[in-house]
């Protein structure tokens, strides 16, 4: 079914075709720059996408997307998520005036399929998604899929980086922090962009002066694996240069599965590993993901307690000594960051970090004002 969407963000005709068509007819000037036809942004895998201002309405399918958008105080543009229990929102609460209606977001994938028709019902200003990603994996959208819905709905306008590990991902990939740029781009909010990346970046260099030195940081084993009980689980690489790992990366934990062989899942490997794999590596640490809905608390009562009562993850160090953690979200923004990098720098490294690391109040006016 096909429907010619409503005029975008109130343009004329002219200003409409620019947008649907992802392109400026003409000179190309750089990103944010005015020509009287609107401000063009670009990102791999898209390129070129021309605004008429700025998106009201944006489907979104990656939380760290979403997060961006929280982050620069686009949050109440953001209409969708591809999973909404992956979008994980508690550390907002710390933030006053940071929030975002996550019970009013459409949940884009079910049955681990995407109808297009929903797209249309959107009627969105901005698709803040990598449309080759919508290709891959299995979601039954094809290329002519997204042709249609650029040309009848709006463009697309993302990139797949939470992690690297896709052979179908040839084209460039972005840090967290340029991704985040060029969503600020899209919002027009270069300069509260400025001020977060600022306030990042000092934060990092305190936390960075007081990291032990290298050779007294931990590794880890980073996987997922849902249930209390879990027995076998999806391996990733701590190596891989995904913007969710970004917190371990700045914090210095190494990839256990370094030289192991084991490679990181991606929709080309599906692969698991047991506890009798995870013992012929014996890492420092296990970083479990598929928990972030429970506390710390509840995660030690269910899924440690598990483990250390198994005939075989009894005997894996990690286990041991406590060093069992959950492994955060999947997709993370710049704000999940701070958070994730401030939680695991006080779980490594106690003896070095307690309490609150960054200023909560601080960051929130960034955000807000």
């Amino acid at each position: 079914m096909q429907r010619t969407r409503r005029d975008v963000l109130g343009a004329g005709a002219a200003g409409a075709v620019g947008l649907f068509a992802g392109c400026v007819s003409g000179s190309s000037p750089g990103a944010g720059d005015d020509n009287g036809e609107g401000r063009t942004v670009s990102m791999e895998p898209v390129g070129e996408v021309t605004l008429d201002g700025v998106p009201e309405n944006v489907a979104n399918y990656f939380p760290g997307y979403a997060d961006m958008a929280v982050a620069l105080g686009h949050g109440d543009a953001i209409n969708s998520t591809g999973i909404i229990n992956r979008y994980h929102i508690d550390h907002y609460e710390e933030l006053d005036g940071v929030d975002i209606d996550k019970g009013s977001l459409t949940e884009l994938v079910t049955d681990g399929a995407i109808d297009k028709e929903i797209f249309y019902e959107l009627e969105s200003d901005l698709h803040l998604i990598d449309p080759q990603w919508l290709i891959n994996n299995g979601f039954g959208f094809e290329q002519a899929d997204v042709d249609e819905l650029s040309e009848n709905v709006a463009p697309f306008f993302g990139n797949t980086i939470f992690r690297r590990t896709d052979s179908w991902h040839d084209y460039r990939y972005y840090t967290m922090y340029e991704a985040f740029q060029k969503v600020a781009e899209v919002f027009d909010e270069v300069d509260r962009y400025e001020a977060f990346a600022e306030f990042h970046d000092g934060f990092i260099t305190e936390v960075e002066t007081n990291l032990p030195s290298a050779d007294q940081r931990p590794n880890a084993l980073l996987c997922f694996a849902a249930g209390n009980e879990p027995e076998a689980f999806y391996p990733y690489r701590l190596s891989d240069k995904g913007t969710n790992k970004k917190q371990f990366r700045d914090l210095g934990i190494t990839d256990a599965l370094s030289g192991t062989g084991i490679e990181g899942l991606s929709t080309n490997d599906r692969g698991q590993i047991d506890y009798e794999t995870m013992l012929e590596v014996d890492p420092d640490s296990i970083l479990i993901r598929g928990h972030e809905t429970k506390t710390r608390e509840e995660f030690e009562d269910t899924v440690l307690a598990f483990m250390e009562n198994h005939d075989v993850a009894s005997d894996l160090t990690a286990v041991q000594e406590g060093q069992v953690f959950r492994g955060g979200p999947i997709y993370a923004g710049p704000i999940h960051n701070l958070f994730l990098t401030e939680r695991y720098a006080k779980l490594y490294f106690p003896d070095s970090y307690s309490g609150e690391l960054f200023d909560r109040e601080e960051l929130a006016s960034i955000i807000t004002e």
